[in-house]
């Protein structure tokens, strides 16, 4: 296939042209760089089935020759206010790149015929009264608070991509990526996956806010586009959730972390400093992805922090 991918830059995307290059499609890769880097696509500048279009896809979107699937993946992601990164310090191009992102990338799809797969969120469930979380389950969502700008554009955009798919009869595909880690995160992303693994190379105690016993699932990279390939392969239209359901408390994680890395500098708890709307709980569902794409991660917490702390190490310039 010859296949668009927008947000190509990013840390998600940039593992997504990656795989579907080995896998011998043709990609087109479009990025603008508010959150991407053009080092995440640097080892792929010599590969001849790799072009790049610079482009924010807010605005009308033109790629001259024929495509046969368009992966939307283009937004800021982080929720740290303190990360330049963040979409809480993005709040105006991040609901443009969920509505009007969707809407260009929605119209591309429909004048190729080709299939289209959105990266949606586990965010859309808001702070969820429901756990685990099922594709069935509606969310618990603020739709003014300081998340609003990521979890409405997200939740805009899946809307958007089944009036399309009813009314258009686009092929379309949803995917709701819960928490995900691997090399080519920004160093500076603000989320706990980085945050940590810094501080544990540097032998600074972690800093964990509030007790600690807030709860997360970490899915690995390349599980994570195991699944994203396969849901665009398979014949599903409604949401799929793609996330590993081994469901911890922050504070085992950063026990796992100094673990592994060997830091005895421990923990800093501190005042909680949570966006308002924070879910408190996270744990994706998979049940769907398992029956209808056969996908289950296959990363134990433990191999897919040994491919990630390495390019920390090396990103931090330590041996």
């Amino acid at each position: 296939m010859r296949i668009l991918i927008t947000g190509a830059a990013g840390f998600l995307g940039s593992h997504l042209c990656e795989r579907l290059l080995l896998d011998g499609h043709e990609v087109v890769g479009m990025d603008n760089f508010i959150t991407g880097s053009q080092e995440n696509l640097a080892h792929l500048s010599t590969n001849t089935k790799f072009s790049f279009i610079r482009h924010d896809v807010s605005n009308f979107i033109f790629v001259p020759g024929k495509l046969d699937a368009v992966l939307h993946f283009a937004s800021p992601a982080s929720p740290n206010p303190k990360s330049p990164y963040g979409y809480v310090n993005l709040p105006i191009q991040t609901m443009k790149a969920g509505a009007l992102g969707t809407h260009n990338t929605l119209g591309v799809a429909r004048t190729n015929v080709a299939k289209f797969l959105l990266a949606s969120t586990s965010e859309i469930y808001g702070d969820p009264l429901e756990h685990p979380q099922t594709e069935s389950y509606w969310g618990h969502v603020n739709p003014i608070g300081d998340r609003s700008v990521y979890d409405e554009a997200k939740r805009f955009a899946e809307a958007l991509t089944m009036a399309y798919h009813r009314f258009h009869g686009i092929d379309t595909r949803i995917a709701r990526i819960f928490n995900t880690y691997g090399p080519r995160m920004h160093l500076d992303d603000g989320r706990v996956v980085p945050n940590f693994i810094q501080q544990a190379l540097r032998g600074e105690p972690l800093t964990i806010y509030g007790d600690g016993q807030q709860t997360r699932s970490f899915c690995y990279v390349n599980d994570l586009v195991e699944g994203i390939v396969k849901l665009l392969l398979s014949d599903e239209h409604l949401p799929v959730n793609i996330g590993n359901p081994v469901e911890m408390t922050i504070l085992e994680f950063a026990e796992k972390i100094n673990s592994i890395v060997g830091n005895r500098s421990g923990f800093k708890f501190i005042p909680s400093d949570r966006l308002e709307s924070d879910p408190q709980r996270r744990r994706p569902d998979i049940t769907r992805a398992h029956n209808i794409l056969t996908w289950e991660p296959r990363y134990s917490l433990e191999s897919g922090l040994s491919e990630t702390i390495p390019y920390f190490r090396q990103k931090l310039g330590m041996r």
